[in-house]
């Protein structure tokens, strides 16, 4: 466990034993300054689903600091700490979205549709800098091209010490930068043990039950026995290797469950409230 203050919150949180709770948005500055001030660890903007446009993530990441909050806390840490979904498939093994990413700050990647060793390791790989062969913590091999000046600011440090702490944990227990690889596919499950055998810095396993469900014939049936099976198969194997593993789609009805199944990284989205709109109809006489 790392001795310096934690820059990453949902790092931090984990390290600590706590469930780590984070939301999902879309690539959205208006989102982005009202999840600003919530109790989420983090926010994965997400650019799957969404168009690639690293001027608005930029913003987005802005959007998401409150100077007074900074003041106030004494820490350079933000609040909420922004990861970003790459738009890529683990196949298509585009390395420079995730340099983009980590360019303007984000603290992590969160990768769609790994389903083999070598995309794991691209994944991975795609997120550290090179070093040496002889260097310490080697493997897998960085090939993040140097432009840290942006991410240096962003964190609020020098370039040497964004250098210092620019690295994926918790294969660098010092590292800042959280590697999440979603697991959406029958290749990706029957392939997740050597995955997380054989390429470290993994730092959680994303469920992706969505597209999961659409291949075993059940789109979006969540509750359905063969999504279940398939996603209780994940955990277990993740246990198995004391990987972390997460779920996308924690609601009121299925946290309980989701905890006491052993999910100690709980994504979930926004809501909106339209109390006083329905309030204000309901007294109108409107239906």
């Amino acid at each position: 466990m790392s001795k310096r203050l934690r820059l990453n919150g949902i790092i931090g949180a984990l390290e600590r034993g706590d469930t780590a709770f984070v939301s999902w948005s879309a690539p959205e500055v208006e989102m982005a300054q009202s999840l600003s001030g919530s109790a989420y660890d983090g926010v994965m903007i997400d650019s799957e689903h969404f168009p690639w446009d690293g001027r608005v993530l930029r913003d987005c990441l802005q959007y998401l600091l409150d100077r007074g909050q900074i003041v106030a806390s004494g820490s350079l840490a933000p609040r909420v700490t922004p990861l970003i979904r790459v738009s890529a498939n683990g196949v298509e093994k585009n390395q420079f979205l995730a340099k983009q990413a980590l360019d303007i700050g984000a603290y992590g990647i969160v990768w769609p549709h790994i389903s083999s060793v070598d995309q794991a390791y691209n994944a991975v790989a795609a997120c550290r800098y090179p070093r040496l062969p002889a260097a310490s913590r080697h493997e897998p091999a960085g090939i993040r091209g140097d432009g840290p000046l942006n991410a240096a600011r962003y964190w609020g440090l020098t370039p040497k010490e964004y250098y210092e702490r620019a690295d994926v944990w918790p294969l660098d227990p010092d590292g800042e930068i959280l590697v999440i690889l979603q697991c959406e596919d029958v290749a990706g499950i029957e392939s997740l043990s050597d995955i997380l055998e054989n390429v470290p810095g993994i730092g959680a396993i994303l469920i992706g039950e969505g597209d999961l469900s659409q291949e075993l014939g059940h789109p979006r049936e969540y509750e359905n026995p063969d999504v279940l099976s398939a996603v209780a198969e994940i955990v277990s194997i993740c246990n198995a290797h004391d990987v972390i593993v997460a779920h996308p789609h924690a609601e009121l009805g299925n946290t309980e469950r989701l905890l006491e199944e052993g999910f100690r990284l709980l994504m979930s989205s926004p809501s909106r409230s339209y109390e006083k709109l329905d309030l204000g109809r309901k007294l109108s006489g409107r239906s």
